[in-house]
């Protein structure tokens, strides 16, 4: 009777190890497919009813003008820019190996006349997002009046600071559109600075209409970095 128990109680065991490594397994194939989709908001404008205390706004030149709005049902950023240059920023901590993508949505509804990146006297743009990396190496994603799609070049050099703007979107043609855009962060470093992308550190959102004495208005929805891009 004694052996019996005992073999009963050995298989027992090993039906619990089973089950325990079953349920491990099947734990981790969950995480892992909830980290495949995981995803850091760094500007949500549903939770925005004021500026929230980890963004700032940045003035460059004249009054900043931006408001919480709502398009189409969804909330969004507006920003204004007469003959002025701000922006909103924060700081964030990304590691672009865990979570590469930017992607974000924006329209434009008025372009700066005249604006084209290429030339530091129409160096204007109605709606731009640059992300700074720790070792204060910038990218620049804009929406040009000029520029190509696609253009992507050293935008000047500031004291201490690197800047390489990609153009996102160009000119009037889908102006009063909103636009999604799916960025690789960690590869546009690379193709832009020759190294693997060191973390992120800022993000910020901008206008500009200085350069050209001109108006320019824009909106911006969710900004997320992200493990894949969305479809």
């Amino acid at each position: 009777m004694i052996r019996k128990y005992g073999a009963r109680s050995s298989e027992k065991v090993r039906l619990k190890k089973f089950l325990f490594a079953s349920i491990a397994v099947a734990a981790l194939a969950v995480f892992e497919a909830h980290t495949a989709q995981m995803a850091l908001i760094v500007l949500n404008p549903a939770a925005w009813t004021t500026l929230p205390p980890a963004w700032q706004v940045k003035v460059n030149r004249g009054r900043p003008d931006f408001s919480v709005s709502s398009e189409g049902g969804e909330p969004c950023i507006h920003l204004k820019s007469s003959r002025a240059s701000f922006a909103l920023e924060r700081q964030v901590d990304v590691d672009p190996a865990q979570l590469p993508f930017l992607g974000w949505r924006w329209k434009v509804v008025y372009l700066p006349a005249g604006g084209d990146f290429r030339r530091a006297s129409t160096d204007d743009q109605a709606a731009q997002v640059l992300v700074a990396f720790e070792d204060r190496r910038v990218l620049s994603y804009i929406w040009d009046t000029s520029a190509p799609k696609e253009t992507a070049q050293r935008a000047g050099f500031i004291p201490l600071l690197h800047i390489f703007t990609v153009v996102c979107e160009s000119g009037p043609a889908d102006r009063n559109r909103w636009m999604r855009e799916n960025r690789n962060v960690a590869g546009d470093y690379v193709r832009a600075y020759g190294r693997p992308a060191p973390r992120v550190k800022g993000l910020r959102i901008q206008i500009n209409s200085q350069h050209t004495g001109t108006f320019a208005e824009s909106y911006f929805g969710e900004i997320a970095f992200r493990r894949a891009p969305l479809e």
